[in-house]
């Protein structure tokens, strides 16, 4: 990808040499051991549907909008589930301004693999009116600053911006009963997506022909590694996606070897997950101002029948 290959020419022989050799003895850099995480922080907006995340260096922010759309016709009861990203040269010099370059597609497409395919939103409970609309959720992930492994913090950003995010309630109205009503928050309390499952992106580092195998990889280590591998897997262990981008093979048994360790690790970021939101679901509830707004009813005709008389 091309912030891995503009990074590979900032450094030095040295300092390849250097990383290399502190791995062989399974020192990384940074100090971490091989199969270690960086320290994750996961946060949240005042508005529902925002996070950021931060692993290590690397910043993501996570953005969840949703608008009414008529259905695919070969799906007409599900909802659209869709993913962009967005990354500038103010998250990494090497990032050029413009179109989604490679990494900016090669990011998105990883992350609605492992949500689409393992089917972690209930789509079908997106449908409004069957045939004719349906709720269309976007996920706009901002690259803010990239440490390394931009994939598991992006998708990390991905799912807890899905946690928290909630769509205005609908009900059907009008004289055929075919009317959309959208009712506003103050009116009636919007509803949380349906996610059955929180599928985590696990990425591995491969260095010196499949013989050093690391996990979250560094910007730096990016640039040395010869491969790279991303396991989607729930706490549940079921595999929902595996990405190799590029470089080097992987024979079978690293390739086991990388599921076992990734099913131990989304373990963990699903309890770290779920209990960031559960903080975020209690402060909400706390600040929220509950109004109970009153209407009166108006009959129109009768009203305008008035103006005429006078």
């Amino acid at each position: 990808m091309e912030g891995r290959l503009a990074n590979a020419w900032r450094l030095t022989a040295n300092d390849k040499s250097f990383i290399r050799t502190a791995l062989l003895s399974e020192i990384r850099i940074d100090g971490r051991k091989p199969y270690e995480y960086r320290k994750i922080v996961v946060k949240f907006g005042r508005e529902d549907g925002s996070s950021e995340v931060q692993l290590g260096q690397t910043h993501v922010m996570g953005i969840v909008t949703a608008q009414l759309v008529q259905p695919y016709r070969d799906r007409p009861k599900e909802g659209v589930l869709s993913i962009f990203t967005e990354v500038s040269p103010m998250a990494d010099p090497s990032f050029e301004p413009g179109r989604p370059g490679e990494l900016a597609v090669e990011l998105g497409r990883i992350i609605d693999r492992g949500l689409r395919e393992s089917k972690a939103v209930d789509t079908e409970s997106l449908c409004v009116l069957a045939g004719k609309f349906v709720w269309a959720i976007r996920i706009d992930l901002h690259i803010l600053d990239n440490g390394g492994n931009l994939v598991d913090a992006a998708n990390i950003a991905a799912l807890a911006a899905l946690l928290t995010f909630r769509r205005p309630e609908c009900s059907l109205g009008g004289e055929d009963g075919q009317e959309v009503i959208v009712h506003p928050p103050e009116i009636r309390e919007p509803l949380p997506l349906t996610v059955h499952h929180l599928p985590i992106a696990i990425t591995f580092g491969i260095f010196s022909n499949d013989s050093i195998l690391v996990i979250d990889p560094t910007h730096n280590e990016e640039a040395v590694m010869g491969g790279r591998m991303t396991t989607t897997v729930n706490a549940n262990g079921d595999i929902c996606a595996i990405q190799k981008a590029g470089g080097e093979g992987i024979p079978q048994r690293v390739i086991m070897q990388c599921l076992q360790l990734a099913t131990a690790k989304a373990a963990g970021i699903t309890k770290q997950i779920k209990e960031a939101v559960e903080v975020y679901n209690t402060e909400r509830a706390l600040r929220k101002i509950k109004r109970h707004p009153t209407s009166i009813g108006v009959n129109v005709k009768e009203k305008q029948d008035q103006s005429v008389d006078k």
